[in-house]
C-alpha cells in the first residue's frame, strides 16, 4: 500500500472500507503533515475535532453504516461556514467568527449520520479575502505559496485548497469558483478541479462574493476523485438556497470509463491567439494530440466575445460584492472598531480596519457602476453582453460536445510580481471568465509543464448539466498520461 498521503480519495476510501487502515490512522497521518502549516495553506486546524470525527467514522465503518467516502480527509475553503472551525473568508473583519451551522456542502461531505458522505474535516483553507483575487496574495492572514516553487503564487482565490492538495496535505478540498477560482489554482498547482453548472451545488453557507456567479466545487488530484466528491456535493437545496436548481443528485463515476471515440472537442480560436504564452500553447497542443490518439476529433470554433468577458465580469461581480459585503459592519459579528463617535463612524472605521485593499477596490467599483447615472451605462450593458456571451457558447455547442483550451495565459507568476498592477491579475482570468458568466460547468486538469517546470492546466468546458461528460473526458486523458501523477520535489 502507498504512503497514506500519496493515496487518492478513491484509494483511501477503498482502504478504509476494507479495513486496511483506520480513519484515525489516516487522520493522524495527515495531521502530522500539517505541522508548521506548510505553504500557509491552512487557517484553522483543530486536531481534537478531526480525531473525534475520525473515531465516529471508524465506528460507522465497523457497524456497516458508512458513507461512500467514510473516513477520507478533506479541507474546506474558508468561505464555507463551519460549526467546529473558525470561518474568516480570509478577512480581518471576520476574525474570531464561528458559525452556528455548517454550509450545505460541508454537511453533504461530512458525517454520514447526518446524510453526508462521511469525510473527516482536517481544517479550513486559506484564500483570497472574500474570494477576491487570482493569486492568493490578498488574504489578511498571509500569502499561500505554490508547492512547485515557493517563490510563485498558487493561484486564487482557492489557492490554499490547491496548494494543500498538491503538497499532499489533504487528498481533497473544496473550492469556490466565481470567475475561475477553482480552475486557475488547479492549473497553477498541477491538480484537477471542477466547477459544476451554476446552481447544481448549494450555495447555502458559502459567504457570498458575487451571488450570480459563485459556485462551489471539488479539488483533488484526479478526475475520478473529483467525480466522487461532486456526486456527494450536488443536489437540490431549494428550502435554503434560492439559486439552487431542482436537479437530482447524480453519480458522476458511473460513466467514467465511457468511450470518447468521436467526441467533438471544440478549440476556440480566441483562446489560442496573441497573449497565450508559447510554453502553455505547446503543452496544450500535446494534450490535444493525446485526445486525437484516443479517437476524439478537434473542431475549430469561435467564441467571439471572449475579450468582453473581462470588462463584463469586473462590472457585474463588484456590483454584487458591494451589496453582499454591506452586511459586514461591526454590528452583529466579526471585527468592530474600538473608538468611534456614532453609528456611521463605527461603520466607516470598522470597514476601513477590517477590509483589505482589494476588497475595498471592488466595493468602490461596484458602488460606482450601480450609482445613479451609471447603472444604465455600465451595469445594464454588462448584463446584456453577458447574455450574448452565453449565446456564443450555445452556438459553439452546435458543432462540438466539449470545449478545450487554456486555463490561464501563463504558468504561475512570482509572488508580488503583479502587486502594483491589479489589472494584470484581472487580465489573467480571460479564459475562465466566459464559462462563469454563462453558468456553464468547467474544469482544469493537468496537461503537462511549461516554463520553469511549472504545471500547465487544460480547461474543459461543457454544456449545462454535462459534468459527467467532462469528467469522463478528463479521466480518459488521465488514464493515457501521467501528468496528474507527478508531484513537487520533496513532497
Amino acid at each position: 500500500m502507498n504512503s497514506l498521503h500519496d493515496m487518492t480519495v478513491a484509494e483511501l476510501a477503498q482502504a478504509l472500507k476494507t479495513k486496511q487502515v483506520s480513519a484515525v490512522e489516516v487522520a493522524t497521518g495527515f495531521l502530522a503533515r500539517l505541522g508548521g502549516n506548510p505553504h500557509n495553506a491552512f487557517l484553522d486546524i483543530d486536531s481534537e475535532v478531526t480525531l473525534a470525527q475520525a473515531q465516529a467514522s471508524d465506528a460507522r465503518l465497523a457497524a456497516g453504516t458508512a458513507g461512500p467516502l467514510e473516513g477520507v480527509p478533506v479541507g474546506h475553503k474558508d468561505v464555507f461556514v463551519t460549526r467546529d472551525f473558525a470561518t474568516t473568508a480570509g478577512s480581518k473583519i471576520l476574525t474570531g467568527y464561528r458559525s452556528p451551522f455548517d454550509a450545505t456542502l460541508v454537511q453533504k461531505l461530512g458525517a454520514s449520520a447526518l446524510g453526508g458522505a462521511g469525510m473527516v474535516t482536517l481544517g479550513k483553507l486559506n484564500c483570497d479575502e472574500f474570494a477576491m483575487g487570482s493569486a492568493n496574495e490578498n488574504s489578511a492572514f498571509g500569502k499561500v505559496t505554490n508547492p512547485w516553487d515557493t517563490a510563485r503564487v498558487p493561484g486564487g482565490s482557492s489557492g490554499g485548497s490547491a496548494a494543500a492538495v498538491a503538497a499532499r496535505l489533504t487528498p481533497a478540498a473544496t473550492g469556490t469558483d466565481t470567475g475561475g477560482s477553482i480552475r486557475q489554482p488547479a492549473s497553477f498547482c498541477g491538480i484537477t478541479g471542477i466547477k459544476p453548472t451554476y446552481g447544481r451545488a448549494s450555495r447555502y453557507g458559502m459567504i457570498a462574493y458575487a451571488s450570480s456567479l459563485d459556485q462551489g466545487g471539488p479539488m483533488a488530484r484526479t478526475a475520478k476523485d473529483c467525480a466522487l466528491l461532486l456526486s456527494a456535493m450536488c443536489g437540490p437545496d431549494l428550502d435554503r438556497d434560492s439559486t439552487s436548481l431542482d436537479v437530482p443528485a447524480e453519480d458522476f463515476t458511473a460513466s467514467l470509463n465511457g468511450s470518447i471515440e468521436g467526441l467533438r472537442i471544440g478549440v476556440p480560436k480566441e483562446f489560442f491567439g496573441e497573449g497565450l504564452h508559447a510554453d502553455v500553447r505547446a503543452a496544450l497542443d500535446a494534450a490535444l494530440s493525446e485526445y486525437e490518439k484516443l479517437g476524439a476529433k478537434l473542431v475549430p470554433i469561435s467564441l467571439p466575445r471572449t475579450e468582453l468577458s473581462i470588462p463584463v465580469y469586473y462590472i457585474i461581480a463588484p456590483a454584487e460584492a458591494s451589496s453582499n459585503l454591506s452586511r459586514f459592519d461591526g454590528v452583529k459579528f466579526g471585527h468592530r472598531a474600538k473608538d468611534y463617535t456614532d453609528l456611521v463612524d463605527m461603520y466607516k472605521k470598522t470597514r476601513a480596519e477590517g477590509f483589505g485593499n482589494e476588497v475595498k477596490r471592488r466595493i468602490m467599483t461596484g458602488a460606482y457602476v450601480l450609482s445613479h447615472g451609471y447603472y444604465d451605462a455600465y451595469y445594464l450593458q454588462a448584463q446584456k453582453i453577458r447574455r450574448m456571451i452565453a449565446d456564443d457558447f450555445q452556438n459553439a455547442f452546435k458543432s462540438c460536445d466539449v470545449i478545450a483550451g487554456p486555463v490561464a495565459p501563463s504558468v504561475a507568476w512570482k509572488l508580488g510580481e503583479n502587486a502594483g498592477d491589479p489589472v494584470a491579475d484581472y487580465l489573467a482570468d480571460i479564459f475562465t471568465l466566459p464559462a462563469s458568466l454563462a453558468g456553464l460547468p468547467g474544469m482544469s486538469l493537468p496537461a503537462g509543464f511549461g516554463a520553469h517546470g511549472m504545471p500547465v492546466g487544460m480547461q474543459l468546458i461543457g454544456n449545462y448539466f454535462q459534468e459527467a461528460q467532462l469528467l469522463n473526458a478528463a479521466h480518459r486523458l488521465q488514464q493515457a498520461t501521467d501528468w496528474h501523477l507527478r508531484k513537487p520535489e520533496g513532497i
